[in-house]
């Protein structure tokens, strides 16, 4: 569905994007992370179609974005630093969207008034707190029914049921529409939570593109303990990290859970067992050698 292909971008010198590749599959919830001036936001305005590619290639359904209406108005776009007319309330800004987008949906419009019932439809959008004009950016997106959906850092300021709700409303429009979003975003809880498939970007390029159950199936964290505190020889283990409690070890290993449990089984040990792996976890073991600052990631 989104096809990223070798993009490059510059700024006065600066490799913003230094052959970027990506690819969403249609229908699947796509999440993209990254340290501070990793480049998200860059690729994701080439991805709206906001940016010309200095080379390479931004494609939705193997048709160009930059300087195609068509393309464009199948794409829903909620920024980091939302933008409303001055004057403008959400009739208006209703009105605007349903001149730009073929499919709105004027019905579902009304019906999500009930979902986001605290927003007062008479007041400037403007002159609302963060969080109400988050939610405004939502109910509007929502309501375009776009095929592609791009999100960045789309539930900053909801509250925890706010954010429950935009996400049940956006993955009921994947499963029943097919819908293909992109969110980019440094709450990685959140993302295990929804996402299908992973990117990982870091000055300019993207490092590692999985689906997130292969991610997770990559590596183990086990916890083990020998009779008297024997140590045994785990040269043949590829141990990421390590850490000790009195007797027991934590490790964090490379490999498929199952398998690495059963060579450490047949070690003998008094104690021993696998605990799931979180995806912030997973991040900082997996990049904690690349050359950035992982911390930026987790934030």
């Amino acid at each position: 569905m989104i096809k990223v292909e070798d993009l490059k971008k510059q700024f006065d010198g600066f490799k913003a994007l230094d052959g970027v590749n990506l690819h969403a599959q249609k229908g699947s919830v796509y999440g993209l992370v990254g340290p501070n001036g990793a480049g998200k936001s860059t690729l994701i305005r080439h991805i709206t179609g906001a940016y010309r590619p200095d080379s390479g290639r931004v494609l939705i359904d193997n048709e160009p974005v930059w300087e195609n209406a068509e393309v464009k108005g199948r794409i829903a776009y909620i920024p980091d630093e939302l933008f409303y007319f001055p004057q403008a309330d959400i009739e208006d800004m209703m009105k605007f969207y349903k001149g730009m987008y073929k499919e709105f949906d004027s019905e579902r419009y009304e019906k999500l008034k009930e979902v986001f019932e605290e927003i007062p439809l008479n007041r400037q959008i403007r002159r609302m707190s963060k969080g109400m004009q988050k939610q405004v950016a939502f109910w509007l997106a929502v309501c375009c029914k776009a095929d592609v959906m791009v999100l960045d850092e789309p539930v900053d300021g909801l509250d925890p049921v706010m954010r429950r709700q935009v996400w049940s409303l956006l993955l009921q429009d994947v499963a029943e529409r097919e819908t293909t979003v992109l969110v980019s975003s440094h709450n990685l809880r959140e993302l295990e939570d929804v996402c299908d498939h992973v990117g990982i970007m870091s000055k300019g390029k993207v490092l590692l593109e999985r689906s997130l159950s292969s991610l997770q199936g990559n590596v183990s964290k086990i916890q083990v303990a020998f009779k008297d505190g024997a140590e045994p020889d785990l040269s043949g283990f590829e141990i990421i990290h390590e850490t000790s409690l009195g007797t027991v070890k934590t490790l964090i290993v490379r490999g498929e859970t199952n398998e690495v449990k059963a060579r450490f089984a047949a070690l003998d040990p008094i104690v021993l067992d696998a605990i799931p792996l979180t995806l912030e976890e997973i991040f900082i073991y997996e990049l904690g050698g690349e050359n950035y600052e992982v911390k930026d990631i987790i934030l």
